[in-house]
């Protein structure tokens, strides 16, 4: 994978590669809010607010997740959603309008690795989900949402631990283990190229000013039985796993995870019925101060 998100941050939550085509992306982003939505609510439902939001800004929105939750969630706000990817901006707003909520959702195309960002407005909430460790320099983003903010706002900084994992611990039969062996062999990928996923957001947030009031982790584990959602999520994440793992791996365990990515094969992600999505999302709550 090109380094290309040193300057353009792509929201996608996971380290997921950005040199890939902006639908497939886009799919797992939409299977991510789908199978995630209820801990999306929760979330929002969460956050230590002193009073209803009126205008949030939704930093690396991706395709929307965050902003129609948020806009479920305060059903008097204003959304401007910022992003790299006009893709992405364009599926945000086409479901706005299916949904009917255009007149309170605005896109800002904005590479945020700037110093000079776009007019974001003022607003109570600036909302970060899965796309601060993606920054190239995140102190400077930092001071930039400082900026941004209302004075008395809240900054929510949402990160996952990773990406997700999908199969039992036994799976697949033939190869034991292969899942965890396929993370392990991602690390010094993204050890290099997103060296701020997974970090500690607490102590870089009050560094930069801001008063952290409260954490939360949020422990993941949805059972998927036979769930088709579920299942293209695993394939799609383990689709995008295998080409940043493939040189490191066997080729005993490269071939059974070409198997379970066999669309044709009856041990396919998209066929099993053990799949489970296992991770945990951290949520921190800062305060401009």
């Amino acid at each position: 994978m090109a380094h290309t998100h040193q300057h353009t941050p792509h929201h996608d939550g996971n380290g997921h590669h950005p040199d890939h085509d902006h639908g497939g992306q886009a799919e797992i982003l939409d299977l991510d809010a789908e199978v995630l939505a209820e801990h999306m609510a929760s979330i929002t439902a969460w956050l230590p607010l002193k009073s209803e939001p009126r205008q949030i800004v939704d930093l690396g929105c991706g395709t929307g997740a965050g902003t129609f939750a948020l806009l479920e969630r305060f059903p008097d706000a204003h959304v401007t959603a910022a992003d790299t990817s006009a893709g992405h901006l364009q599926l945000l707003r086409e479901r706005a309008c299916a949904r009917g909520v255009e007149e309170r959702v605005r896109t800002v195309q904005a590479d945020l690795d700037t110093n000079h960002w776009p007019d974001l407005g003022t607003p109570d909430l600036v909302w970060a989900s899965a796309s601060m460790h993606h920054m190239a320099n995140p102190d400077r983003t930092l001071r930039s949402v400082r900026e941004l903010l209302a004075p008395g706002g809240l900054f929510a900084v949402v990160e996952l631990a990773g990406f997700p994992r999908f199969l039992p611990a036994h799976a697949p039969e033939n190869r034991p283990g292969l899942e965890e062996r396929a993370h392990a062999a991602t690390d010094s990928f993204h050890a290099e190229h997103v060296p701020h996923r997974g970090a500690d957001w607490g102590p870089i947030l009050t560094a930069a000013g801001f008063t952290v009031e409260d954490e939360r982790t949020i422990t993941i584990n949805i059972e998927g039985e036979r769930s088709e959602a579920i299942g293209r999520y695993a394939y799609g994440s383990l689709q995008r796993i295998r080409g940043v793992a493939a040189p490191a791996l066997s080729p005993e365990d490269l071939a059974a995870l070409d198997e379970l990515l066999d669309t044709n094969s009856p041990n396919s992600l998209l066929c099993r019925e053990d799949l489970a999505v296992r991770t945990e999302r951290t949520v921190w709550a800062a305060r401009r101060a």
